[in-house]
């Protein structure tokens, strides 16, 4: 029985401006093989200016690029509504943005590396509750205040939780001062067999109550972001997660790029069926869209 071969047409459609070495140079249209489109500006063949980059699974981004990659002010827009406005470098959130989260929670602040690193607020909708201060690799973590509607709490963060020496400060006119530790909590107990999970739960010990004070955060010196999927989910004093915040751009051609969800309402870049079929993660980042995207511009005419 003779193998059956099927052939697969990787031509791309153009329309549009061209320099005297036949690239594309200038302002055109192009529909790549998987079904996305760009419209904007080109420049030796590659993506560079203004341009909209549309993908066939309902993102898109609007924005600068510089060969092929975001880069500059632009927005991007994920399959499940969420978005990011603000700062690009390299394929990359990076500078200063704000991330519109599906549950409505926001945040808005310093990006690095595609993760959420430096100083920055991040407002929970459900409870009008909000995390202002340090974030490093995506985290919690550093001087920072938790504002509630008729409280707050004033102190560090490492590891997404409340750490060492704090005070929370009331609308009624004072303060309660104390520290936070970590103790273990185990569960599991009613299963022998099974191994006991062992949770670090912080704990609020107070020492005081005076009259207000003014406070002055001491924030320590940033370390850049490790390498590795940043996503994790961030636990704040209120118990709650971030969820998978951020989830990688999808690469062009495949640039579509989503955010996971909560705890925090986190960025989402992707969803497991999105990961499954692309092969990219959220916040974390896998096959970006733009990968995929650059690799049909090589196969442009």
């Amino acid at each position: 029985m003779l193998p059956v071969i099927l052939l697969i047409s990787f031509t791309q459609e153009y329309e549009g401006d061209r320099n005297e070495a036949g690239e594309r140079h200038g302002h055109g249209k192009a529909r790549l093989p998987n079904g996305d489109t760009y419209e904007g500006n080109y420049e030796f063949g590659k993506r560079h200016g203004q341009g909209i980059y549309k993908f066939k699974n309902g993102a898109r981004y609007m924005g600068e690029y510089i060969k092929n990659k975001k880069h500059g002010q632009g927005t991007f827009i994920y399959p499940d509504g969420s978005r990011y406005e603000g700062e690009w470098a390299d394929d990359q959130r990076h500078g200063h943005g704000v991330y519109y989260y599906v549950n409505n929670d926001t945040y808005t602040g310093d990006w690095f590396a595609h993760q959420r690193h430096g100083q920055g607020t991040y407002f929970y909708a459900d409870t009008g509750s909000k995390y202002v201060g340090t974030w490093v690799n995506g985290q919690q973590e550093g001087a920072a205040e938790l504002v509630h509607l008729n409280h707050r709490y004033q102190g560090k963060f490492m590891n997404k939780n409340p750490v060492g020496p704090g005070k929370y400060v009331f609308d009624i006119g004072c303060e309660q001062h104390g520290e936070y530790r970590l103790t273990d909590t185990e569960r599991g107990e009613e299963e022998e067999e099974e191994e006991t999970l062992i949770t670090i739960v912080p704990k609020w010990k107070a020492t005081k109550i005076t009259d207000l004070a003014l406070w002055t955060p001491t924030l320590a010196e940033e370390q850049p972001p490790t390498e590795g999927p940043g996503q994790e989910e961030v636990v704040g004093i209120e118990g709650r997660g971030e969820s998978e915040e951020e989830a990688q751009d999808m690469p062009e051609g495949y640039e579509g790029e989503m955010e996971m969800l909560r705890p925090l309402g986190e960025d989402q870049d992707i969803y497991p069926e999105e990961a499954g079929e692309y092969g990219y993660d959220l916040d974390q980042g896998n096959v970006s869209f733009e990968e995929e995207e650059g690799r049909q511009s090589d196969l442009q005419d």
